[in-house]
């Protein structure tokens, strides 16, 4: 299926949007001692992973982790071993975006 002018164009503005919004990855690697999948972030921002708190990474082995790629998007971390994608600005909206943080926030007990 070929896609037209205008529908690369679209996609070519969405991809400008969300580079505006969210940092690419630039690396990747598995922390072996903190047991923590880190991506590097184009910002200069660490994003530390914890395996068991990510669907599809939960029962990995250190070397599924270890396989870990960057897609070419830059947007998303691809295991191969383990058929798994993140993709990282839903991970980090899930992680930190406002409905979280107001969540939070109810949580907190108040400071008197």
């Amino acid at each position: 299926m070929a896609i037209s002018v205008k529908q690369r164009a679209a996609a070519d503005r969405r991809a400008a949007s969300m580079k505006a919004k969210f940092p690419e990855a630039v690396s990747v690697r598995h922390d072996r001692r903190g047991n923590r999948v880190v991506i590097g972030l184009v910002s200069g921002i660490e994003l530390g992973l914890i395996p068991s708190r990510i669907p599809g990474l939960e029962s990995a082995k250190p070397s599924d982790l270890q396989q870990a790629e960057i897609t070419p998007s830059g947007f998303g971390i691809h295991f191969p071993s383990l058929n798994v994608d993140i993709y990282i600005p839903s991970l980090i909206m899930d992680s930190v975006g406002p409905r979280r943080r107001s969540s939070q926030r109810r949580r907190t007990p108040a400071h008197k």
